[in-house]
């Protein structure tokens, strides 16, 4: 136990130092060479890689992310014009263990934004508050488990955000000129968030598919080097090598790193 409090307060330390290091390259003084659309690409890049740190750094320990309460801004509402499907979530059995009957005696409504091919919709989740009179019993069914905690987007919407960056090279300020057509007002940084939220999420799914493809006798790569532009410099940064490794069941992985080794 002490070796691994001991481990996970390095990786916490390790993190919080690319925290600061992210958080001052986003801040500084932008190379003047840069259009506005390569400024936007490197905020959604700084943005995910933020979001995505703050994931692991509040799964190693959660208590001192708790501990500090963050001033979260009001949430607009959802469009009223989308369609809405409502969900239900009452308890299974609403008789008390005293015995007693339990009253239904109101709700909390909370709106989900959900994304189906070209269409925008609103999961409007409905728990029924109830109550025994008897022993003065309140219950409720749980909330349901999300990809984002208390967040907006439902799997659904993550999905569709994700392909259209990572597979149809969409970038995040122009997902944030798309939804606002729509009626939505989601800033890049939020979607940014959620990408890199999500990415930790799937992180055991991503190390599994490594595992299977890096498990066979036979791997076909392609490692074609890149420039990438480094956020505060001039220049163009390092080569960098955009690996797509497949195998011969066709399952693919992308493996971005400064080195050729995998």
């Amino acid at each position: 136990m002490g070796k691994k409090n001991h481990r996970d307060q390095t990786i916490i330390e390790q993190l919080s130092h690319e925290i600061a290091l992210l958080k001052r390259q986003k801040f500084a003084k932008r190379s003047e060479q840069l259009s506005p659309d390569q400024g936007s690409l490197l905020d959604d890049l700084l943005d995910t890689d933020i979001a995505a740190i703050e994931a692991e750094l509040k799964a190693l320990n959660p208590l001192a992310t708790s501990a500090e309460p963050r001033q979260q801004p009001k949430r607009t509402a959802l469009p009223a014009q989308f369609p809405r499907t409502v969900i239900r979530h009452e308890p299974e059995n609403t008789q008390c263990t005293c015995g007693c009957q339990l009253q239904r005696i109101g709700e909390d409504v909370s709106e989900k934004l959900d994304y189906t091919p070209g269409v925008f919709k609103v999961e409007q989740h409905v728990r029924g508050k109830w109550v025994c009179h008897q022993c003065e019993t309140l219950i409720q069914a749980p909330v349901p488990a999300q990809v984002i905690d208390k967040g907006i987007p439902t799997a659904g919407l993550l999905a569709h955000v994700m392909v259209a960056k990572y597979s149809d090279h969409l970038p995040l300020y122009r997902q944030e000129r798309i939804f606002g057509r729509a009626g939505l007002a989601i800033a890049r940084s939020t979607l940014a968030q959620w990408v890199g939220q999500t990415g930790v999420q799937l992180q055991p799914l991503v190390d599994a598919l490594r595992e299977a493809v890096l498990a066979q006798a036979v791997i076909h790569a392609d490692e074609t080097p890149v420039q990438m532009l480094t956020p505060g410099q001039k220049k163009n940064g390092s080569s960098r090598n955009p690996g797509k490794h497949r195998n011969k069941n066709a399952d693919l992985i992308d493996d971005v790193r400064a080195s050729k080794h995998i």
